[in-house]
């Protein structure tokens, strides 16, 4: 008996060990980083299908190319698991082309598609076609765009080597107008740079800034990544390597428009200029220099993701009709009130009511927690300053605060991702929605942002999901596999 029980006592220390050393193992495989980038504008001219410039209004056809839209891949991989993290410059990329992506590339642990949000690049949503009862995307295009991102993550892979990385951020409020109350700014920009671990030079750099690019405004009619693709450009040219530029917090809403942008001889520059785009993203690219001047060691190993599908209410009465019109393509749910299960609904069901699939995503690379959100959320439900008391001209002026995003993330180092895997529109804090009068603060109308969003419970339901989804723990405090 006591033979037995000393051989078990043999076998457990023997266990434990093997299991520390495996796990001191697999922290020890050095992190390795990729880079790569394909083009993915669309083509122009007059054998060409017409192309409806995103983001403003109907019947905006492009006239030409002014700077190239591309999708920037980087891959991060320790030992056999690799995540990819995607930008595409587009106004937005829908869940379905995201899942036909992971399709071919099933060999990673997880795989994000991001848009930048631009609004001078195609329509890739449908809201912006010649009028307002015909599509302006282009399926052809779409499918075009999916097989390129397949392609750069290929090459980013190929592509990584073994790197150190460290992390910096800078805030700069000035750079960002709000155009909404109550103003709210999401000023920080976080940027990551990798060192190759052989040669000490920079292997590349991701960029986090939280910003509408739609410098270019409304009137221009050729295609750009507006100031992105400049701000990319500058990083490129000073530290000599690949970037990825990764949209944030957008909602609220963060633009670049009505931000004072001066030139070299202190002229005042205006907006939908080509002038004023490429300055901003010349200060934006400054702005993260000044991160990566501060930036210290990060451990970004291991390599943690984590993903939640999620049923989100269609409430909006145009994007229902817009679904009607064949406008927005999109595939619906019969809405039961239950978020986390719904039962696919008839093409041609127009009177149930409906629901949107979608996911949201908790990613933790060592010491860095990442929250992806799939649209335009605003900054109050990402620091946690969500109006309280609550305006008495809300609609839903008692509604609970959201549990904010930026709380759940308990890393030493965060950073949100947003309009990731989709694109919903704006998030917006369900006690400060505000469609019917009386209107918030004495204002005669309605603020914007109600027209472009689900409904009242997006916030509420992705906001709680995101929540469930970092409490779903180990009792080491890491994600479930």
């Amino acid at each position: 008996m006591r033979g037995t029980r000393l051989a078990t006592i043999i076998i457990a220390a023997l266990l434990t060990c093997f299991i520390q050393t495996s796990i001191h193992a697999a922290e020890d495989v050095p992190l390795q980083a990729g880079f790569a980038e394909v083009e993915i504008t669309p083509k122009i001219g007059e054998k060409d299908k017409p192309v409806y410039l995103a983001g403003f209004g109907q019947n905006r056809k492009a006239t030409g190319v002014h700077d190239p839209l591309i999708a920037r891949a980087v891959v991060l991989k320790q030992g056999e698991r690799a995540i990819a993290l995607v930008s595409v410059d587009l106004v937005g990329f829908f869940y379905p082309s995201v899942l036909r992506v992971r399709e071919e590339l099933k060999g990673f642990h997880y795989v994000l598609v991001s848009s930048t949000h631009n609004h001078e690049g195609p329509d890739t949503v449908g809201m912006w076609g010649p009028n307002p009862f015909t599509s302006g995307v282009d399926t052809n295009y779409i499918k075009s765009v999916e097989e390129r991102i397949v392609e750069a993550v290929k090459s980013a892979d190929k592509a990584a080597k073994p790197v150190q990385a460290s992390l910096g951020t800078a805030s700069a409020p000035e750079l960002l107008h709000d155009g909404r109350e109550p103003y709210v700014k999401h000023d920080e920009l976080v940027a990551l740079r990798f060192v190759d671990a052989k040669t000490d030079r920079t292997a590349g750099l991701i960029v986090q800034w939280n910003c509408h690019p739609e410098t270019l405004g409304d009137k221009n009619t050729e295609i750009s990544a507006d100031f992105v693709g400049y701000t990319v450009t500058y990083l490129k040219d000073k530290h000599r390597c690949p970037v990825v530029y990764l949209t944030g917090t957008v909602g609220g809403l963060m633009t670049s428009l009505h931000v004072e942008i001066k030139d070299a001889k202190g002229k005042m520059l205006e907006d939908g200029t080509l002038e004023k785009t490429e300055e901003y993203g010349r200060q934006v690219g400054k702005l993260a220099d000044q991160a990566l001047e501060k930036a210290k060691a990060v451990k970004l190993t291991p390599l943690e993701a984590k993903s939640r599908e999620v049923f989100l209410p269609l409430d909006n009465k145009l994007y229902q009709l817009g679904r009607r019109l064949g406008v927005l393509v999109r595939a619906g749910y019969l809405w039961k009130g239950d978020s986390t299960k719904a039962e696919s609904a008839d093409a041609d069901d127009f009177k149930s009511a409906l629901c949107v699939r979608t996911e949201v995503a908790w990613l933790r690379l060592g010491n860095l927690d990442i929250a992806a959100i799939p649209g335009e959320i605003y900054p109050e439900l990402v620091l946690d300053k969500v109006q309280d008391p609550a305006d008495p001209g809300a609609d839903f002026p008692e509604a609970p605060i959201e549990p904010a995003i930026y709380k759940q993330l308990r890393g030493r180092h965060r950073m949100i991702i947003g309009l990731a895997n989709d694109e919903l529109g704006y998030i917006i804090p369900k006690r400060q929605w505000d469609e019917k009068p009386p209107f918030c603060y004495g204002r005669k109308k309605a603020q914007y942002g109600e027209a472009n969003s689900l409904g009242p419970d997006t916030a509420p339901i992705l906001c709680k999901a995101f929540k469930d989804l970092v409490e779903e723990k180990k009792s080491d405090g890491k994600p479930k596999p």
